[in-house]
């Protein structure tokens, strides 16, 4: 009979327990040596949906896992074996990552030297968090050695034992404190943690720019990380990770994360992902155009992360139907929608609404096409070269600023009065292509 007091899942609350492809490589180990851990438990106990991606913990050392599973079908890689880990590829590309249970011998700050274990609760003792802790076996039953589901209903992100200890395993748990409670905390985070990862900051410098990247942009992702980098600003860890970010900046995140909804519907589910954690990144780190490059460059981001922040330091330059027409026309709906957002949270509560009613209401707008050319001013008797470029820009604002109403006609005999002013216009004194002789 199962005692009702023992924490259990259901496959209800984490459906994976029922799936058919987990099941096989559990029972192909064996029960009573896997489990799950981390992530898939810890946010099926809070109700989130399943990850892509899980982990399971063994008794069984890897070459051991790797010929059980192979024997079942499975395609394994040798992902990690001198850290007792492979990699199980489903039938549908899903991964299973399985790690034999393991205690460390000796870190750095950065890496590990590992021994296997069959102890579960010694495994436990080397993970960083109590909520990241918790295994659960495949009829359900939880298995929490550090008190971890106490810490998850109380929203606390707590280290293992000793933190200082923890992040002297690791540097990089320093920025996972920040990162968890941005996702999993509530209020102010643990004093104990907080204290350590004050007193360790230092290890930060051993961390590659491409960890600490990584960390950033997961932490920023959060539904709410405002209460996480206060903290590290508090304790000069924000600013050792992100030297460029403006401390006082930090409580306008708040007023972009109530702001966020009333715009996040004219993003789809992928643009939501990868816009998120810039639009708060540049929240914090107000930098220009060219300031962005360089700075996604330390970074280390992706060419495509560098452009999105480079669109975002351009103002919108109004919140009326005509600028917004403007920038969507310049940078797109998605770029709009954020920029909007960004300078949402500057604005009082009546202007900010305002300001995301008008852009709605753009959401189905289509840009159309600049109806005159550069060659369509040379055949109008423009000189070919930089004046035909400025030109266009002139016409292409004017065009803009009517609501992309005036049509090629006007446009050219707007080009033609500028040229009669005198700015720009067509060269009186160019010369044009002789006339064919008369036969």
């Amino acid at each position: 009979m199962t005692d009702p007091s023992e924490p259990r899942l259901t496959p209800a609350e984490a459906p994976w327990l029922a799936d058919p492809e987990c099941r096989t490589i559990i029972q192909a180990l064996g029960e009573e040596n896997a489990r799950f851990v981390g992530g898939a438990v810890r946010d099926a106990l809070l109700g989130l949906p399943a990850p892509d991606d899980l982990d399971i913990a063994t008794r069984l050392p890897p070459e051991e896992v790797m010929r059980r599973l192979a024997a079942h079908g499975f395609h394994v890689v040798p992902t990690g074996l001198a850290h007792g880990t492979v990699t199980a590829v489903g039938a549908d590309g899903r991964h299973y990552e399985i790690t034999t249970l393991r205690v460390d011998v000796e870190t750095d700050g950065r890496h590990a030297t590992v021994a296997f274990t069959t102890d579960w609760q010694a495994d436990a003792a080397r993970r960083d968090f109590t909520i990241n802790a918790l295994y659960c076996d495949l009829s359900g039953r939880i298995y929490d050695y550090f008190d971890g589901l106490t810490d998850l209903r109380a929203g606390r992100v707590r280290f293992i034992g000793d933190a200082h200890a923890r992040i002297r395993e690791d540097a990089l748990r320093i920025l996972r404190f920040f990162r968890f409670h941005a996702w999993y905390g509530h209020g102010r985070p643990d004093a104990a943690g907080l204290a350590a990862c004050a007193a360790q900051a230092d290890m930060l410098n051993l961390l590659s720019i491409e960890r600490v990247r990584d960390e950033l942009l997961k932490l920023l992702a959060a539904p709410d990380p405002g209460d996480a980098l206060a903290a590290m600003a508090e304790i000069s860890v924000l600013g050792r990770v992100l030297p460029r970010a403006v401390p006082t900046r930090v409580a306008l995140l708040a007023r972009l994360c109530r702001r966020e909804p009333a715009f996040t519907s004219l993003l789809d589910e992928a643009e939501e992902q990868f816009w998120r954690p810039l639009r708060r990144l540049f929240l914090l780190c107000p930098l220009g155009r060219q300031e962005w490059e360089q700075e996604g460059r330390r970074l280390r981001l992706s060419r495509r992360r560098i452009a999105a922040l480079a669109t975002l330091a351009e103002p919108l330059g109004g919140h009326d139907e005509t600028a917004l027409r403007r920038a969507i026309y310049r940078h797109g709906l998605a770029a709009t929608a954020n920029r909007a957002m960004i300078e949402a949270a500057e604005l009082d509560d009546d202007k900010a609404r305002q300001l995301a009613r008008t852009l709605l209401a753009l959401r189905k707008w289509q840009p159309p096409r600049f109806p005159v050319s550069g060659r369509d001013l040379i055949a109008a008797g423009f000189s070919p070269g930089p004046l035909v470029g400025t030109l266009l820009r002139q016409l292409e604002e004017e065009w803009l600023a009517s609501g992309c109403r005036l049509d090629r006609q006007a446009l050219l005999a707007r080009a033609r009065s500028l040229g009669r002013s005198g700015a720009s216009g067509p060269d009186r004194h160019a010369s044009r292509k002789p006339e064919a002789p008369s036969q």
